[in-house]
């Protein structure tokens, strides 16, 4: 595109080194992927790949490009493997010199957000990112992306590379446990989530070991580990009141993936998208557009500034290229409304005045076995640890009776959290979750969608949805508990850091253990920060 302003952009934060140049659109990307012998990925081994053919990748890359046309050199800044993330990086710096033009440092999370969001046409959405070594779901809010929820261990993608190595199946594993599954039957495998949180090294140890065929196994690990994701985002969709979904990240290639999202949209009225497959993989022209909406913006970063952060999180940056949506509008797809309102698991009917039946819905993204046992299960252990729970001091709907599916319960009258946020509420739902804990059980699913704010002052707090609790007194559990519940206001309330020290205070004054509980929270969100 002769006579426009372009950008060049280089990626190399783990197995590909990529290059592209992007003005108005994608003007040209090539890429040089890494890959092991045997094995896994390791960095050393990796950078010296990606320093062997950088020249020739870039040199492609520009090739049909007047470099006086070139207006800023981008760069994968973080996060990934460091040795990778330092050559591409030297690279960067040295062409923006050569050339006199700004250097903008682009985060990687960031950088597929954008380029699906651009290719898709999309606005607006919650994001599941599954990669390599990420897994998220995000969601903007006041100038960044805000993390609903992450895995908790170990990313989706070196999930399925680690299980395919020990099946001794070369990298990159994903593609050829899709191309198993799909001759499979899946197998019982461990499902694993922690209300917006997942963690994916319980379920690829069981794979491991599992001693059925493989076929049957790929395709246990692909249903359990991708209902996950679709579930968390399902969450993270009707917790917030958006109405788009998109993928993007290498496992995003898997079409079962694919197809699972795209039934829970369809259920719940959203819009699907996926970018095409030379998009949602790691690649150059992601870090180029991104870098290009970047320096429009303003945001580029001196060469004395520009060292590189293997850690670097998506919500670590300032997002001023995208105009402030301002709060969270959640909208009425989960507020009762004609006798009738629908959660993320559930639809609750108004049944009279004073009881409310709750209905577990049947999911058409699972497979129907895993779906049954799911639905049985959650709903069994809300009764059994509601009623435990109210015999401990917690304020919780009371239950008149309970199906397979169903529980029919107490109308408790009043205002989600999420939609009253004021310190008061906030210290008082602390308290709730103090006693909670205090009597052993974790509530597994603590958002502020699932903590009522009623009563005769207005300010009493009751705790809902208990389908994902268990009895637990280690102070992990209770961290983990605690943690989602920060993480859904950090996605959510702009006045965040207030509010949790609000809630902080309200759960010191009710529980003995309280600190320890807050320390191990600290541990499991620099945790996260460091997976990479």
């Amino acid at each position: 595109m002769p006579g426009s302003r372009q950008i060049l952009g280089i990626e190399g934060t783990a197995w590909n080194l990529s290059a592209a140049v992007f003005g108005e659109e994608l003007i040209s990307l090539h890429s040089n992927p890494y890959s092991p012998p045997n094995g896994g990925i390791h960095p050393r081994e990796a950078a010296q790949h990606h320093a062997a053919v950088l020249k020739d990748v870039v040199s492609k890359a520009l090739l049909d490009v007047d470099l006086k046309d070139i207006s800023g050199v981008a760069f994968s800044q973080g996060p990934g493997l460091g040795p990778c993330l330092r050559t591409v990086a030297t690279a960067a710096r040295s062409i923006a010199i050569a050339l006199n033009v700004p250097l903008i440092g682009v985060n990687h999370c960031v950088a597929h957000v954008e380029i699906g969001r651009h290719t898709c046409g999309c606005d607006d959405p919650i994001v599941l990112y599954a990669s390599g070594a990420n897994t998220q779901v995000l969601g903007f809010l006041k100038s960044r992306y805000r993390i609903f929820g992450e895995t908790l261990d170990i990313g989706l993608g070196n999930a399925l590379d680690k299980f395919a190595r020990s099946r001794g199946l070369p990298h990159p594993g994903g593609p050829l446990i899709e191309n198993y599954a799909k001759k499979g039957s899946p197998v019982n495998l461990p499902y694993t989530v922690k209300g917006m949180d997942l963690a994916f090294s319980g379920l690829m140890s069981a794979a491991k070991d599992c001693k059925a065929p493989i076929e049957d196994v790929c395709a246990g690990f692909q249903e359990t580990a991708f209902a996950m994701c679709v579930e968390v985002t399902e969450r993270a969709l009707a917790h917030s009141g958006k109405n788009e979904v998109l993928l993007v990240g290498g496992v995003g290639a898997n079409e079962r993936l694919r197809e699972m999202l795209l039934v829970m949209c369809e259920e719940r009225g959203a819009e699907f998208f996926v970018p095409e497959k030379k998009f949602i993989g790691d690649n150059g022209a992601m870090i180029a557009y991104t870098g290009k909406i970047m320096l429009e913006a303003g945001q580029t970063i001196p060469v004395e500034n520009s060292g590189v952060n293997p850690s670097y999180r998506s919500d670590d940056v300032s997002v001023l290229w995208r105009r402030d949506t301002g709060d969270i509008s959640y909208g009425k797809a989960n507020l009762i409304e004609n006798g009738t309102a629908r959660g993320a698991e559930a639809v609750v009917t108004i049944l009279g005045d004073d009881y409310v039946v709750k209905r577990r819905l049947s999911k058409g993204y699972r497979n129907k076995e895993l779906d049954r046992q799911l639905i049985a299960e959650r709903t069994r252990a809300e009764a059994r640890v509601i009623s435990l729970a109210r015999r401990g001091g917690v304020l919780t709907p009371i239950i008149k009776d309970v199906t397979d599916d169903s529980l029919v319960m107490e109308n408790i009258k009043g205002d989600m959290l999420k939609l009253v946020l004021t310190d008061d509420n906030v210290f008082n739902a602390g308290i709730l979750v103090g006693r909670l804990h205090k009597c052993g059980i974790i509530h597994g699913d603590l958002t502020t969608s699932n903590i009522i704010v009623g009563g005769k002052s207005g300010h009493v707090c009751y705790l809902i949805d208990f389908g994902l609790s268990y009895i637990s007194s280690e102070t992990e559990s209770r961290g983990v508990d605690v943690h989602v519940f920060f993480q859904t206001l950090e996605s959510t309330a702009p006045g965040h850091d207030n509010l949790a020290v609000s809630f902080s205070e309200g759960y010191k004054s009710a529980f003995v253990d309280a600190d320890s509980v807050l320390e191990r929270v600290l541990e499991i969100k620099q945790r996260a920060r460091y997976l990479h």
